[in-house]
């Protein structure tokens, strides 16, 4: 008997988990709720709302679901994991507890504190009065943190006294992230280059996936303000042996022991985003889920079944196991919504999708997408398409990419003309 999945979410990380598992010899059936236009051509997408913790838990109990797949860091912080768990249901996905790692930077940032992981020095505040005149005596730059998620946008990096004063204003007194900003982590501006390390955990084993790197920033250049990610690409040439050798012994394996220690022992999948200078590395976050778009490549390039890796980490099982990596680099842009990350329209037919998904070696994930009425797929979101290609290192992957979004076309779409170019700049060395 194959395993019937649920996979909770609707994004382009959820359509790139979905086209890796619909691979999986082990797989009888696919759901996703609620899934998006391109998630549904190959999983049968139901319209429950990933935070509708007690429709997910009903709807898993009557399909007999044997794996729960949960995508986004809201149903994980929410606690999604532990009522499928009560409920007999396999869950690939960290508890309630241990999504706190991602759910609330303060007590992340406590964690590095006692367990002396490397991080940036930082103050919690629950006042805005008492975080100015910390702000004051630190001066600029610096950055603003919401404690709590805020879809990736809640990092406000400050480079003038002015702006960080405002960020207080707009997080703890406007409330422009609502609760996610009833605490605030002000901390030190570090400078380098930023890493994504993703890892399969099992509560106590660490399986690293390839290394990748994201753009967080909407401009080209890495300039502009945050967003939940432009592009990224895998490998990551930053990611030395050395250094991933340094990740796993300084950072990864005693988050993992700390977490457990805390009563709080982690399983899923646990991203730490790292800041590198100088060979050194800092630990900027942790997220309790896949990043997104990092996803996107990282499973274009991952041959291994991905199914028995999920199962083994629910199960505790991960010790000895391994994964095989495709050799070439795999590169992601995102197409968003004109406007984003601020206002922007939704309901806007897309075209050519078709043309650059029939190129070969190209991937096109779905994150903002839904089918209107007539049956076209329109735009839904921010992030719209994560166009995605493999190549023969970084630029043959860049060139490919760009061909097939060059192929898609909607009214505003943006997206950056130059996703990977830190890694161009290394191949060309």
């Amino acid at each position: 008997m194959g395993k019937r999945i649920l996979l909770v979410g609707g994004g382009g990380r959820e359509h790139a988990l979905a086209w890796k598992i619909v691979q999986s010899p082990l797989l009888e059936k696919l759901y996703c709720a609620p899934g998006n236009a391109g998630i549904a051509q190959f999983a049968e997408c139901v319209p429950i709302d990933g935070e509708d913790l007690p429709a997910i838990k009903q709807f898993a109990l009557d399909k007999k679901i044997d794996l729960a797949v949960i995508g986004p860091e809201g149903p994980l912080v929410a606690g999604l994991s532990d009522l499928l768990r009560e409920a007999g249901i396999d869950v690939f996905g960290p508890s309630k507890a241990a999504a706190a790692i991602e759910g609330s930077k303060s007590f992340m940032k406590r964690l590095f504190a006692q367990y002396a992981i490397p991080t940036a020095s930082y103050q919690v505040f629950t006042e805005p009065e008492a975080a100015r005149s910390y702000i004051r005596k630190q001066g600029a730059p610096i950055v603003v943190k919401t404690s709590g998620l805020a879809a990736g946008k809640g990092a406000i990096v400050c480079h003038t006294l002015e702006e960080a004063l405002t960020a207080v204003q707009r997080v703890m007194v406007d409330r422009e992230f609502g609760s996610a900003g009833d605490e605030v982590v002000v901390e030190e501006f570090l400078t380098g280059e930023e890493l994504s390390f993703i890892a399969f955990v099992d509560g106590e084993n660490v399986l690293p996936l390839a290394g990748s790197q994201d753009h967080k920033a909407v401009g080209e250049g890495d300039t502009g303000p945050n967003t939940g990610g432009m592009g990224a690409y895998s490998p990551a040439p930053i990611l030395t042996p050395a250094l991933h050798a340094q990740t796993i012994n300084q950072v990864m394996i005693p988050t993992v022991r700390a977490m457990a220690a805390e009563g709080r022992p982690f399983k899923g999948v646990l991203y730490a985003g790292l800041m590198i200078d100088k060979g050194e590395l800092k630990v900027l976050e942790f997220n309790a889920r896949f990043g997104d778009p990092e996803t996107q490549p990282l499973l274009m390039r991952m041959k291994s079944d991905i199914v028995p890796l999920m199962q083994a980490s629910a199960a505790g099982s991960l010790a000895g196991v391994e994964i095989e990596w495709d050799d070439r680099t795999a590169l992601c842009v995102v197409m968003a919504a004109g406007g984003y990350p601020g206002s922007y329209e939704k309901g806007i037919p897309i075209a050519g999708l078709e043309a650059a998904g029939a190129l070969e070696d190209v991937a096109v994930f779905h994150a903002g997408t839904t089918l209107s009425p007539a049956g076209e797929v329109v735009t839904a979101g921010g992030r719209v398409l994560g166009v995605t290609a493999l190549g023969d290192g970084v630029v043959a992957a860049q060139q490919r990419a760009y061909e097939a979004v060059d192929k898609i076309q909607w009214d505003k779409a943006y997206y950056r003309r130059d996703i990977g170019y830190r890694a161009v700049e290394r191949e060309a060395k």
